[in-house]
């Protein structure tokens, strides 16, 4: 599996501040399409052996500078090996064309980590765990339920993007009529980037705020645009997904056999975000002892992507130790 030469970012261009306490470089690995992935690999300072892992993505339109990263370096900051990944054709990572999203390459960009850390030397394969947030979190429950070899699995403020591509915001738009006219425009807009040899862009989310915004609309606002959380490289920030990018999502539901993962999971939301109900439903359908929904009080759904007050770090770090 030969390895795309990508162009990486050396220097600090995180939107959270640096943890001495934690060793960060720069690694890539491929996956099984051949899409060389680009990711930060974060590790406690001073540690010998072999340590448990973690492999962490998201959210849908977010890198590896924004949310994921700084999950990655404070489980890192805990004891853990982690590594924080561009999805295919995002951020640092190949694929082309970028800001393309697919449910099985994001799925097996998740298990291509789990390759990556399974053959480290600096971590025990029998103690690897993913993390995935927002639409990621899907993604990594989807390969949780494929792969064995995740021994457990974290969701935070979990979207399930196929759900909500094809059925719309809380299942507002899941009949036949609503998803064919979406079809004929996503197919009309194909024909079109074909004859212009380029891929339009969705426009990524709001960029001016008004008084009829859903407050979902001015949280994500806030954060990809505001100072919070912007980064050239994310598709939040900039000019969204390519507007055809997430067509397949609409007849390629993921998550079918959540009910057969045996291995642990926990799941995280807070309890005034509108996508609580993403989690809500998943976890209805896993079985086992090893199962946990976790509900945030007053939590939103972007409270989850950076406020270190809200987030449940020891909560994680006590289900990975239990579980890894």
């Amino acid at each position: 599996m030969e390895k795309e030469n990508l162009i990486l970012t050396e220097e600090w261009d995180k939107v959270f501040p640096k943890n001495d306490d934690v060793e960060q470089c720069k690694v890539t690995f491929v996956n099984r399409y051949g899409i060389t992935l680009a990711a930060d690999l974060y590790k406690p300072k001073g540690t010998e052996g072999k340590l448990p892992a973690i492999a962490i993505s998201g959210p849908f339109g977010a890198v590896k500078e924004q949310v994921s990263g700084l999950y990655a370096q404070e489980m890192a900051s805990r004891g853990f090996l982690t590594i924080a990944f561009d999805p295919s054709f995002t951020g640092e990572s190949g694929g082309q064309p970028h800001f393309m999203a697919s449910p099985d390459i994001n799925t097996e960009d998740f298990q291509a980590a789990v390759d990556f850390l399974a053959t480290n030397e600096d971590v025990d394969a029998d103690r690897i765990g993913i993390l995935g947030v927002c639409g990621w979190g899907g993604m990594a429950l989807n390969a949780a339920s494929i792969d064995t070899r995740i021994k457990a699995t974290v969701t935070s403020t979990m979207y399930n993007m196929t759900r909500q591509i094809a059925k719309g915001y809380f299942d507002e738009a899941d009949n036949a009529d609503a998803r064919h006219e979406m079809k004929v425009a996503l197919n009309n807009q194909r024909t079109e980037d074909y004859k212009n040899g380029e891929y339009a862009r969705m426009g990524g989310v709001v960029k001016e705020l008004s008084d009829d915004l859903p407050q979902f609309a001015v949280d994500y606002h806030n954060f990809y645009i505001g100072e919070l959380g912007y980064h050239p490289r994310s598709p939040g920030s900039t000019d969204g997904w390519n507007a055809t990018g997430c067509i397949s999502f609409i007849s390629q539901p993921i998550i079918a056999y959540s009910d057969e993962i045996r291995s642990a999971v926990l799941m995280i939301h807070g309890e005034n975000a509108h996508s609580r109900y993403f989690s809500e439903d998943e976890f209805a359908k896993l079985t086992g002892d090893n199962k946990e929904l976790m509900i945030i009080p007053d939590a939103v759904h972007t409270d989850l992507y950076y406020k270190m007050d809200v987030i449940p770090f020891d909560k994680i770090e006590e289900f990975y130790n239990k579980y890894l």
